[in-house]
C-alpha cells in the first residue's frame, strides 16, 4: 500500500480518482486547493502526487515548486486540460514526473502510478513506510514501577548499536497490552529513528504468501510473479522490521529468518544470489514460546536467538492505578477527536475502572472509552455509561471438594479471580498451559497468579 495525494478542484474527479485508487489498496488524501494540498503534504509526506494544473488559488507549477523546496524526489503526475509542448517543458523543468491531459482515464492513471511506485519499491524507498510511522505516537503511558522499569529497559536496548546485524528484540505479553507500541518505542528511541519502521502481522497472512511479503520474489518465481518484487525485509533496510505474532510463523520460514538474524543475508523467492541487509528485527507474541518449542511448533534455535533481548509487558490488571490514568487519557483524546468538549469520569466510573479485571488489557480499555465518549450525552461519564461486563462466577460453579479455600482477608476481586483460576485448572485437568490459553493469558501470568493466590497443583 502506498500513500497518494490527489489535488484537484473538480469534486467529481477528485472523489472518483480517490475511490478508484483506494480499490487498489492505496491510502488516498484529497485536497481542492494549493493551500490544502501543501498542508496535507507537510502533515503526511506522500509517495506520489496527482495534481491538477489549474487550481482556485494557484497553478500546479507553483505547487510543484513549493514541494520541491523540501522534497526533490517525490513523484508528481500533473494533469491539464491543455496539453502543449510548452507546458510539458515547463512541467518537466519545475519537477513533474509525468504529464497527462484531460479527460483522464483512471485506469491509465493507475498504470502510470504503479510504474512510479514500483520504481520506488525497487530502490527500497517508500515514504509510506519511512514517514508514516515516524510521526506516530509511541510514548508509553504509565506510572507503575513495572512500566517505569520497562521504559528504562527499552531505552537501554534502543541505544545498542554495532557492526552488522544487531541482536533482535522479543516483546512478550497478553493480547492488547501494547506490543506494537513498545516495538515503535524500541525503534524511534534508537539511532535508526530516521530510517524505515516496517511492520507485518505473521498471523494475518497465509504461510505461502508471507514468504514473498517478507523476502520478496523474482520475476517468474511462480505463476503470478510477472515482475520482480522486493520484500519488506529490503524495504526496512537500515531500519527495523517488526514481526508481530511471530509464534504463528511457518517452520520453514523460521529457518530463513534465523539466517537473516545470524548474518543478514537472504534470497528472494526464485533468486540465485543472496542479498545483504542491515535490519533490526523486533518480534512480538502473546503465545508461550517455551510451550510452542516443546510441541515442535517453533524452532528452538530461533527462540534462543530471539530472546537475547526481551521486553515482557505486564497485563493492565497488574499495573495498579495505571488503568485509571489511561482511562483519563483516552477520555481526553476521544473527546477532542469527536468534538465533545471536555468529558470527564465521575467517581462511580473511576471506581468501576479500578475494579474491572481487564482481560483485554489496554486495547479493551481504549475501545471501551471510545465507545463511552462517542455515545456520551453529558460531559460526565458514569459507571453505567461504560457498560462494563460483569464477570462474577458463583461459588456454586467452583469444583466440588475445592482444596483451595479463598483467603478470608482477600478482596472481592481477589476472590473472583481465584475462583476463575481454580475453575480453569479443573477444566484443563491441571494443565497450566491449557488453562492459561482458556483464560486468554500467558503461561507466566498464569503461574504468577497461582502463586499469588497460593494455589498449589
Amino acid at each position: 500500500m502506498s500513500n497518494i495525494l490527489v489535488v484537484d478542484d473538480e469534486e467529481t474527479f477528485l472523489k472518483n480518482t480517490a475511490k478508484f485508487l483506494a480499490r487498489s489498496g492505496h491510502a488516498v488524501a484529497m485536497a481542492g486547493t494549493v493551500k490544502e494540498g501543501l498542508a496535507l503534504f507537510q502533515a503526511s509526506p506522500p509517495d506520489a502526487i496527482v495534481l491538477d494544473y489549474r487550481l482556485p488559488d494557484g497553478t500546479g507549477l507553483e505547487f510543484i515548486q513549493r514541494v520541491r523546496e523540501t522534497d526533490p524526489q517525490v513523484h508528481i503526475v500533473l494533469i491539464t486540460g491543455h496539453g502543449t509542448i510548452e507546458l510539458a517543458v515547463e512541467a518537466m523543468k519545475a519537477g513533474a514526473t509525468d504529464l497527462m491531459t484531460k479527460p483522464v482515464s483512471l485506469r491509465e492513471l493507475a498504470v502510470r502510478l504503479e510504474s512510479i511506485l514500483q520504481t520506488q519499491r525497487d530502490s527500497g524507498r517508500l515514504k509510506y513506510l519511512e514517514a508514516k510511522d515516524r510521526s506516530a505516537e509511541y510514548a508509553i503511558l504509565g506510572a507503575h514501577p513495572a512500566i517505569e522499569a520497562m521504559k528504562q529497559r527499552i531505552e537501554r536496548m534502543a541505544k545498542v548499536e554495532g557492526v552488522g546485524m544487531l541482536p533482535p528484540i522479543l516483546i512478550t505479553g497478553e493480547t492488547g497490552t501494547g506490543k506494537e507500541l513498545v516495538a515503535r518505542a524500541c525503534h524511534f528511541q534508537s539511532p535508526r529513528a530516521h530510517k524505515p519502521f516496517v511492520e507485518i502481522n505473521c498471523a494475518a497472512i497465509p504461510a505461502n504468501l508471507l514468504e514473498t511479503e517478507v523476502f520478496g520474489h523474482e520475476r517468474g518465481a511462480f505463476t503470478d510473479a510477472k515482475d520482480r518484487r522486493i520484500g519488506l525485509l529490503e524495504a526496512a533496510n537500515g531500519g527495523s522490521l517488526f514481526l508481530d505474532e511471530i509464534g504463528d510463523m511457518d517452520l520453514n520460514l523460521q529457518a530463513k529468518l534465523l539466517k537473516v538474524i545470524e548474518d543478514g543475508r537472504f534470497r528472494r523467492v526464485g533468486a540465485v544470489q543472496e542479498q545483504q541487509v542491515n535490519v533490526r528485527l523486533i518480534a512480538a507474541t502473546n503465545q508461550d514460546l517455551d510451550n510452542r518449542v516443546a510441541q515442535g511448533q517453533f524452532r528452538a534455535d530461533l527462540y534462543f536467538r530471539l530472546r537475547v533481548l526481551q521486553v515482557p509487558i505486564p497485563p493492565l490488571r497488574e499495573r495498579g492505578s495505571d488503568a485509571l490514568l489511561l482511562a483519563r487519557h483516552f477520555c481526553e483524546v476521544f473527546a477532542q477527536r469527536y468534538r465533545k468538549g471536555k468529558v470527564v469520569l465521575d467517581s462511580s466510573a473511576e471506581q468501576a475502572i479500578q475494579h474491572h479485571f481487564w482481560p483485554g488489557n489496554v486495547r479493551e480499555l481504549r475501545n471501551l472509552m471510545e465507545q463511552a465518549v462517542l455515545l456520551a450525552t453529558t460531559d460526565r461519564l458514569h459507571a453505567t455509561d461504560l457498560m462494563l461486563p460483569a464477570v462474577r462466577p458463583s461459588r456454586a460453579e467452583a469444583p466440588m471438594g475445592n482444596p483451595h479455600p479463598p483467603a478470608e482477608d482477600g478482596s472481592k476481586l481477589d476472590v473472583v479471580e481465584r475462583e476463575l483460576l481454580i475453575k480453569a485448572l479443573a477444566n484443563a485437568q491441571n494443565n497450566v498451559s491449557q488453562a492459561a490459553r482458556d483464560l486468554g493469558i500467558s503461561r507466566d501470568t498464569m503461574r504468577y497468579r497461582l502463586e499469588k493466590h497460593g494455589i498449589a497443583l
